[in-house]
């Protein structure tokens, strides 16, 4: 009949009911119970956070990208209100694709299955398959099984990713930290060079502090480490020193930490309990792990505590390299140096570093302030302080042209004269969109001599300029650089005659230049009158 036909045609064309709900959704809400700095959708955030809002990080909410129609939930920020507001619209948004989906009517891949429920008969098969502690981390891509089938080149071009769990031989490397609440989450791995700090609480009792596996050392140490994804080749943890806190906080380093000091109870008190551990991890520039170390914190746990603070903290090297220091987290701090670096050929980001610090220079003042013996001596370059410095250039007849503009180009900027500028203190290299690079430009400007045959073209000064604005929050703003220009300024010189000398300065300049935009007062300014008062409007009175 005709209208079950009109009825049936409408039903195709009208879209599904949607399944996800978008207004629920957040992508950026990542703190628990905090509200996230500019995060429009996240549900912990009040009319007073939205107010200090510079942005919408996410202005954007959707479900799946690939079906035909769905709801979008779109945010934004009112900047005329007063004090600014949230504004929050449900659209619904149209895929111009004719590739799309339509309904997802596989109802069985939007849910999680069922778990199955333990009887007396499957009792023990699910004991062997979830009664370990580490089962729900595990993938099963991951396969330990040294006799596995593998193609026979599979452990020579296996290696380390950025983010990948590091493995050892029964799991992961743990790296204990909170997830829902406060308290200790065991199931969190550590990523391959992903430097973490963690904090957490763990709930104790001192009655059996020596059979809580997280209060020994041994629950950090005893499992190796695989030294590249799916091999045999392992690196043992060694402990690299033991410090030991008593109960009023006093800390006392051992001279020997190669005795393992486990948990007891002494006199109603836990001692040796673990309350921290640092992970140091050296790495090969293949992504091949060659030795690892451990530093704890041991201390004393006193009958009436139900709970501890442990931390945890996890860092990578590469062998043959130092430590690079921060500047900040996030933002820089003022004193401390800008971080910069280059980015070699095949890398994909700034890898190398200038120097054993990655640190911006300029040209170091000498005693002599003589050009070509201050060649080498550099001056980090401290974000937030202007900095000026230079020396003198004798010129004499018996200079070549070329040779002496290069020595003068290596003074000013170096041996290895950066592209890139960390945008934050605390960037990593991996890290592309954190990496600012340098603008450089070439100014030039004429002196003429009028007894002079020959011209020569040579750098006199370097001028860096960094702009920089505040990030984030009003009420915690963290300074970021977001732009660098390094201005190398030459002069024409003329050959002098012979047996006649001149000395010429050379500066090296640093500028800092704020250009974060004025805070919006939240009050009206006062109407002006532009009027002019009659001369004697005040009269007697002057």
């Amino acid at each position: 009949p005709a209208d079950i036909r009109d009825a049936a045609q409408t039903r195709i064309r009208s879209p599904p009911a949607p399944i996800t709900d978008v207004a629920r959704l957040c992508v950026c809400d990542l703190l628990v119970a905090q509200c996230d700095v500019n995060c429009c959708c996240d549900p912990d955030c009040s009319a007073e956070d939205f107010s200090l809002f510079t942005s919408c990080s996410v202005p954007v909410v959707t479900g799946d990208s690939q079906l035909c129609s769905q709801k979008a939930a779109v945010y934004s920020l009112d900047v005329e209100a007063n004090p600014p507001e949230r504004i929050f619209k449900l659209i619904d948004q149209v895929n111009p694709s004719i590739f799309c989906i339509h309904a997802t009517n596989y109802k069985q891949a939007l849910y999680l299955k069922s778990p199955e429920i333990p009887t007396p008969e499957n009792f023990d098969q699910l004991l062997d398959k979830f009664g370990g502690a580490t089962f729900s981390a595990e993938p099963d891509s991951w396969n330990l099984d040294p006799d596995a089938q593998n193609p026979p080149d599979a452990n020579e071009t296996s290696r380390y990713e950025y983010g990948a769990p590091v493995q050892t031989e029964d799991a992961f490397l743990r790296l204990p930290s909170p997830v829902v609440s406060s308290w200790c989450s065991d199931a969190n791995p550590a990523g391959f060079l992903v430097n973490q700090a963690t904090k957490c609480i763990r709930s104790v009792s001192v009655e059996k502090c020596d059979s809580i596996q997280a209060l020994s050392m041994l629950f950090y140490i005893n499992s190796s480490i695989l030294a590249v994804p799916k091999s045999s080749q392992m690196v043992n943890i060694t402990v690299q020193s033991i410090v030991v806190q008593s109960l009023n906080g006093m800390r006392t380093l051992l001279s020997s930490s190669d005795v393992l000091r486990l948990p007891m109870v002494l006199d109603g008190l836990c001692i040796n309990a673990v309350l921290g551990v640092n992970y140091h991890i050296t790495h090969t520039d293949t992504g091949e792990i060659i030795e690892a170390a451990a530093a704890f914190v041991l201390g004393a746990i006193s009958k009436e505590a139900l709970s501890i603070e442990q931390s945890f903290e996890i860092s990578f090297t590469q062998e043959n390299t130092q430590p690079v220091p921060l500047s900040g987290n996030p933002g820089y701090v003022v004193g401390l140096p800008v971080r910069a670096g280059f980015q070699p050929q095949g890398y994909p980001f700034p890898a190398a570093f200038l120097n054993k610090h990655s640190q911006l220079t300029i040209l170091h003042s000498t005693s002599t302030q003589d050009c070509l013996a201050a060649h080498g001596a550099r001056a980090p370059v401290l974000f937030g302080y202007n900095m000026i410095s230079g020396c003198k250039l004798r010129l004499t007849a018996a200079m070549k042209c070329q040779p002496l503009a290069q020595t003068l180009l290596d003074v000013l900027k170096g041996q290895s004269f950066p592209e890139y500028v960390a945008s934050f203190g605390n960037s990593q290299a991996q890290d592309v969109l954190d990496w600012v690079p340098i603008t450089q430009l070439l100014v030039s400007e004429q002196m003429i001599s009028h007894t002079l045959q020959s011209s020569c073209q040579i750098p006199v000064s370097l001028g860096i300029e960094v702009k920089w604005t505040k990030y984030g929050s009003l009420v915690n703003p963290q300074a970021k650089i977001v732009n660098v220009t390094a201005t190398i300024t030459t002069t024409t010189l003329k050959q002098l005659p012979s047996g006649r000398e001149r000395i010429i300065p050379i500066t090296s300049s640093v500028v800092f230049t704020d250009i974060s935009s004025p805070a919006e007062p939240s009050y009206k300014a006062w109407p002006t009158i532009d009027i002019k008062l009659p001369f004697d409007f005040f009269y007697p009175f002057v």
